[in-house]
């Protein structure tokens, strides 16, 4: 699956979220996450902007907690970024961790963060709050497969393509990292 994703970054979660019920966005998550990073020694995913994980869902809105294990690879960073996606639920982490180490990957980093999703037609806007040892500040995340509906969300929450970004969230902070 190919996914268009853009990042608006120093968010006013309170805002957006008055915001989202204004447009009559539907709640679909409400989560707690821990994502767990895997990577070969050499970080050959992470230097060319992919990764391997596993993340471990604890659900507040079903009450329940479930897994996912994913790989993700940029296939494109100009005006958004396009994500090729590949992932699977599967019963238990630890499987999936032997999976991925038997493959010769090893956990390079595991972040936790609560997440709070909302959907409007075809996209997925997502308030992202992770450790602030990992991310000192919140974002959304606005998912789609059409770049028209995109600009729409982008319009509705009340910004322009101009304060979206492209760059992954390790962009970003080692960006804030170099101007301090």
């Amino acid at each position: 699956m190919k996914e268009i994703e853009t990042r608006i970054i120093d968010i006013d979660i309170d805002d957006i979220r008055k915001k989202l019920l204004k447009i009559n966005a539907v709640k679909v998550k409400q989560q707690d996450q821990v994502n767990n990073i895997y990577d070969f020694s050499d970080r050959r995913l992470l230097n060319n902007k992919g990764y391997a994980r596993i993340r471990i869902v604890d659900d507040k809105l079903k009450n329940c907690t479930y897994c996912y294990m994913t790989t993700k690879k940029l296939l494109s960073q100009e005006k958004y970024k396009i994500m090729e996606e590949h992932e699977i639920q599967i019963s238990n982490s630890i499987e999936g961790e032997n999976i991925f180490q038997a493959l010769g990957l090893k956990l390079v980093e595991s972040i936790k963060k609560y997440r709070e999703s909302y959907k409007y037609k075809n996209t997925l806007i997502e308030i992202d709050i992770n450790e602030k040892t990992f991310c000192p500040f919140p974002y959304i995340e606005i998912e789609t497969s059409n770049e028209d509906e995109l600009k729409e969300v982008v319009t509705l929450l009340g910004y322009t393509l101009e304060n979206t970004t492209s760059k992954t969230i390790y962009e970003i902070i080692n960006e804030r990292k170099n101007i301090r």
